[in-house]
């Protein structure tokens, strides 16, 4: 059977689910949680995602996620592929983590957004792992997060969750404001249904209905692009790469003459191999390539320990 396509496009936002193997207990713990949340941390400076919210519940994690570039499927490939491979080493166990794909439904940024980051936020209380009154001491969700501004970390967006929740501000009176919102929502079943809490995990859009015909008009397209093996989504992604790659070379003051002709270990080529993992998804073997470093493994060996930080040019 044909795999779904997934949608890619510039600003994308979508509802990413995916649960635990046999729905098993991979969060059981906190330190898979926080491990979770290091590769998320990880993965947004990579792809230079942005999340509006996020919650960890013992067998499965969701996210409200946007692309600012078209890059979901190598993001989520890094951000799924590394904390299975982590996760594994560290409990010496091998086979497949998740279940399989990860869900990802398009989102409305207009219509659905904030419904979902509220959808999200409630998702423990709904489980029964807290109550609504004490969801802000509950760790484990971008909720506590927006209620502590210094517990954040840059990729989180607290606007459509406040903005929502009628035109909040991001301070000390508006925060409170949307907790007691929350309150409400939660106890409120009939606004949970005029907001589709229903259908947040459903389908493969939550949206209007103009959103949703734009959606099929885009995705008729983008099959096409399937059809030919999605040639332009993966040249895309390289030409992403190759963008930021010819950034970094120039901001180093070196040409592809220098690529050739220096050493596979020299220290800019494995500081610039450093610095093109940490704020990108490009892979050990398109790295050796690019800059002549002969394997993927001395890439890996050299970049992966590489302890400097890249000077020459800012991480954006």
């Amino acid at each position: 059977m044909a795999r779904k396509l997934r949608l890619e496009y510039e600003g994308a936002v979508y509802h990413i689910i995916n649960r635990g193997n046999y729905r098993a207990a991979i969060f059981r713990d906190d330190g898979a949680k926080l491990a979770f949340l290091a590769c998320l941390d990880e993965a947004c400076t990579k792809a230079r995602w942005q999340v509006h919210a996020w919650c960890i519940m013992s067998n499965h994690y969701h996210l409200a996620l946007e692309t600012p570039t078209a890059n979901l499927v190598a993001g989520m490939q890094w951000l799924q592929g590394t904390f299975a491979t982590r996760f594994n080493r560290y409990r010496h166990e091998c086979g497949h983590l998740f279940q399989g794909r990860y869900k990802s439904i398009v989102v409305d940024p207009g219509a659905a957004l904030g419904p979902l980051c509220h959808y999200i936020h409630l998702n423990p209380v709904r489980a029964g792992l807290t109550t609504v009154d004490r969801l802000g001491e509950w760790a484990w969700s971008s909720f506590r997060w927006l209620l502590h501004p210094k517990e954040r970390t840059g990729w989180l967006r607290t606007e459509a969750s406040l903005g929502h929740a009628g035109g909040l501000a991001d301070t000390d009176a508006g925060r409170r404001k949307y907790a007691e919102y929350l309150a409400w929502l939660s106890a409120e079943t009939t606004e949970k249904k005029r907001l589709g809490f229903e259908r947040m995990a459903r389908g493969w859009v939550l949206g209007t209905r103009a959103f949703k015909q734009e959606l099929i008009a885009q995705h008729r397209e983008a099959a096409t692009s399937l059809e030919r093996g999605e040639l332009d989504l993966a040249e895309a992604r390289l030409a992403q790469l190759d963008e930021r790659f010819a950034k970094l070379l120039a901001a180093a003051g070196k040409t592809p003459s220098d690529v050739a002709r220096d050493p596979k270990s020299a220290e800019w080529k494995v500081a610039m191999a450093a610095e093109m993992k940490r704020t990108t998804t490009a892979t050990n073997q398109w790295l050796a390539q690019a800059l002549a470093m002969g394997s993927p493994f001395t890439v890996s060996r050299l970049a992966g320990g590489y302890a400097g930080r890249w000077s020459v040019v800012g991480s954006r």
